[in-house]
């Protein structure tokens, strides 16, 4: 069971401006936590923000409060398991939207490492400890997390972090000798009892395992005396996740359906999520990194983020036919300014850190999937279609439509190069373009 939040009004004692304090609401298992933001609003105005035509200045508090409530919800599915200090820690300290009590500075040695890590000490507090000494997991964990987070991989050093966080919940920063086999089948059953998925509990345990090679290969440990993963002794838990697709069908009513005039989010979300569709089931991240250079006559090309680092030597470029559709959409909603290095989309913008891309990105998939579930609540659609959907919609699709499973790795951008490495390069253009026409088929069904 997760944490819950709402922003709400704190009508129990009004202010000498007839203001009320706007909190962000937080509970867990029956404990509620109040956390006042900047924001002060009366009655009135506060009734006013689920109308459609609001003040600019009103628009503006309603538009960060929403912000609050996405980046307060990220925050928590990153706090494994949840607890308030952590949240605190994370999220609510230093952020300019909530009011923020004197705290003590901390400081820490820097051990030689010339990198700037202050502006991530929110997001990965493990980093204002002082590094310890190696055999211990937690000296390992910040190394490896200095490392990605040196080398712009946010997402993966969150996962580093939950996984350290939730390691060390269960018995403290040990030893790696310490990790047997029989700890971690009983980290994995306490796992189990607070209701994760076996994918979920493989997203904690991977990072150790990662981290004992990394120990064994900096001679920090022997590998025949404490690796307790493989045959024989601790094997990660895998499982083969039922996708829900969703049918062409809903694809119709979702492209067909009409969004409220008054609710510009709500179309830009819809589509977003049919550019993702009709892309090759593009990730947002992709999205969101399309420069217009990146468009070739009638075609997108670019490299999938997910592989600049596994496949640094020899990346794979995905060719994606550009349909009306799509062009459509890109004169909606992108840049006006076209200049080959502009990104296509105002999702991002030049000399962004990292981990602000990070957090763009995130707060991008947050508001795809939200104006998603509302559609699909509009439709009576009792189905999910979330960025991931999209994605596994496409190929499912495609794979029903008679595309072979080898085109449909290719145009996914799957990295698995003892299945696919033959089979790269060798769909010509027209056949890409034939294969994305077979995705709005709907469409001429339903002019007949």
């Amino acid at each position: 069971m997760s944490a819950t939040i709402s922003v709400i009004l704190d009508t129990r004692r009004a202010k000498q401006t007839n203001k009320y304090p706007v909190k962000l609401r937080v509970t867990f298992q029956r404990t509620t936590e109040y956390y006042p933001t900047i924001f002060d609003l009366t009655q009135a105005d506060w009734n006013k923000l689920s109308a459609t035509r609001l003040s600019n200045e009103l628009q503006s508090k309603k538009d960060k409060l929403k912000e609050i409530e996405r980046m307060a919800t990220t925050a928590i599915l990153e706090i494994c398991p949840f607890v308030f200090t952590e949240f605190e820690k994370i999220f609510i300290k230093d952020h300019p939207f909530f009011k923020q009590r004197k705290t003590k500075e901390v400081s820490f040695e820097s051990n030689g490492d010339s990198f700037d890590y202050s502006p991530f000490y929110k997001k990965f507090p493990l980093l204002l400890k002082p590094l310890g000494t190696p055999g211990f997991i937690s000296y390992s964990y910040t190394i490896q997390i200095k490392k990605l987070l040196r080398e712009g991989r946010i997402g993966t050093a969150v996962n580093y972090h939950c996984s350290y966080r939730s390691l060390k919940k269960f018995r403290g920063d040990v030893m790696f000798h310490q990790i047997t086999p029989t700890y971690l089948v009983e980290f994995e059953n306490l796992l189990k009892q607070r209701e994760l998925s076996k994918t979920t509990i493989g997203m904690y345990i991977r990072p150790l395992r990662a981290i004992f090679n990394e120990a064994i290969e900096d001679g920090i440990i022997k590998r025949e005396k404490c690796y307790p993963f493989g045959k024989r002794k601790y094997r990660i838990p895998t499982s083969r996740n039922v996708k829900k697709a969703l049918e062409l069908s809903d694809i119709e009513k979702i492209y067909f359906y009409k969004c409220n005039p008054n609710e510009p989010g709500e179309q830009q979300a819809k589509d977003y999520w049919l550019f993702s569709y009709f892309g090759n089931g593009m990730n947002p991240k992709d999205i969101a990194n399309l420069r217009y250079k990146n468009i070739d006559g009638d075609y997108l090309i670019f490299e999938r983020s997910k592989t600049e680092n596994s496949l640094r030597s020899d990346p794979k470029p995905i060719t994606v036919f550009l349909n009306e559709d799509m062009k459509a959409i890109i004169e909606r909603w992108g840049n006006k300014n076209k200049s080959a290095n502009n990104y296509i989309f105002p999702i991002l913008e030049p000399g962004l850190t990292p981990l602000r891309q990070y957090e763009l990105n995130q707060n991008f998939v947050g508001f795809i999937n939200g104006w998603m579930k509302t559609i699909l609540s509009n439709l009576g659609i009792d189905k999910k279609a979330t960025t991931y959907v999209a994605r596994h919609t496409f190929s499912t699709v495609l794979k029903r439509s008679g595309a072979s499973t080898e085109f449909i790795q290719e145009a996914l951008g799957h990295t698995d190069l003892k299945t696919t490495e033959s089979y790269l390069g060798s769909f010509g253009r027209e056949m890409k373009k034939d294969i994305a026409q077979r995705l709005t088929s709907f469409k001429k069904e339903a002019q007949l």
